[in-house]
Formats: structure tokens, sequence, C-alpha cells
């Protein structure tokens, strides 16, 4: 166990062209999250404070308040443990 498991319940890919990767955060750290990644992440947009847009390094990602994140243009999953550790931890 990582010490990002912590923060997440799961993690999807989806099907298409452009393979965008959904990670569910814990409902319990779903405040804790993104509280961690607005202090590290470039906030391009918010929408009533309820789905931000953001990038990391050359990564745009969306995070929503329900606590899932979906990050577009991951090559594989350990670009995606590095992206996450620097965010969260």
């Amino acid at each position: 166990m990582t010490p990002i498991d912590d923060y997440i319940t799961r993690i999807e890919g989806t099907c298409g062209a452009e393979n965008d990767i959904i990670v569910v955060i814990k409902f319990d750290k779903t405040n804790q999250a993104l509280e961690k990644i607005l202090k590290k992440a470039t906030l391009k947009n918010s929408i009533a404070g309820m789905i931000y847009d953001l990038t990391f390094q050359e990564y745009s990602f969306r995070f929503y308040a329900s606590g899932k994140i979906i990050f577009k243009g991951i090559k594989n999953k350990q670009d995606l443990n590095t992206l996450l550790t620097a965010l969260l931890l």
C-alpha cells in the first residue's frame, strides 16, 4: 500500500482515441485532497466551486467536488502514480 492509497478508492480508464484516466478519491478525503491539489496545481477555471480545471506540470485535469479527477494525456500507470504522489503528498 502506497501513501496515495490513503486518498484513492479506485482508478478507471476510459475508452476512445484519447485515453483519459478517472481517479476516484475516498469520500472522507475529498476536501483534504482538493486543498492539497489547489496549493500545487494551477487553477485555470472554477465552475460554481464544483468543478476545477487545473494544470500541473504538463498535464491537464479536472477535479469534481464529488471526488472524481479526470486526467488527460497520461501515458502509463507509472506517470499517473508519480503525478498523484506529487499532488497529494
